[in-house]
């Protein structure tokens, strides 16, 4: 059966988000509040949705935000790998955004345990290969020895250890030849606040946008 469209979408003014959408992840946002919830639920969704108010703009606001901050993640994090099959790598959330983020690497990598410290609250959280996530108080580098120790050596996981930065290295490099130079496409897809993420922060992506291309090959 079809499914039925939102009447909003239909008429044209689905552009935010939903009443169910907000209530279901709002509450990761740092500033968010009851009386964040209590305006979700006052404001018709009409006005949410096409943002028809000061409030209804400030919300769909703070939602993109909270799913900005979890898409960079995912995309600009910087890992590691051991050979117990113990992924690792350091991000900065201020949003409660952390077990999405697990989550997208536990499915990219369901046979590791992912670990990942977040700088913004000196906390590491894992993931384990049932899904599992646990909170640890303590650097990142201990809690990888932690995890690790319990866990045989796998030959497959030490063939195929690498560190975030040879394994971009390999990609520019290979990517980055003077027929497929589009530095304006460049700068839209990886914008200048990326580069304050501590994956980013001496990536070598540094290196084409500071025209000095050549100088990296």
């Amino acid at each position: 059966m079809e499914k039925k469209k939102d009447p909003l979408e239909v008429i044209g003014c689905a552009k935010g988000y939903s009443h169910e959408e907000l209530i279901k992840n709002l509450h990761r946002h740092s500033l968010y509040s009851p009386i964040i919830k209590r305006q979700i639920i006052t404001i018709p969704e009409a006005i949410l949705r096409n943002s028809g108010t000061q409030m209804a703009k400030k919300i769909n606001k703070m939602m993109r935000e909270v799913f900005t901050e979890a898409y960079r993640a995912k995309q600009f994090t910087r890992t590691e790998i051991n050979n117990r099959g113990v992924l690792s790598g350091v991000v900065s959330l201020k949003h409660n955004v952390i077990d999405l983020v697990l989550i997208y690497f536990h499915e990219r990598w369901p046979q590791c345990v992912i670990c990942l410290y977040n700088e913004k609250n000196s906390e590491t959280w894992i993931i384990n290969e049932k899904g599992r996530i646990r909170e640890f108080h303590q650097p990142l580098k201990k809690v990888v020895e932690i995890v690790s120790e319990n866990r045989q050596i796998v030959p497959y996981f030490e063939d195929i250890q690498f560190s975030g930065e040879e394994i971009f290295e390999t990609l520019y490099k290979s990517q980055f030849i003077t027929e497929r130079e589009n530095k304006q496409y460049f700068k839209k897809m990886i914008p200048d606040q990326c580069f304050e993420l501590p994956g980013m922060r001496n990536g070598v992506e540094k290196h084409f946008r500071n025209k000095k291309l050549n100088e990296f090959l």
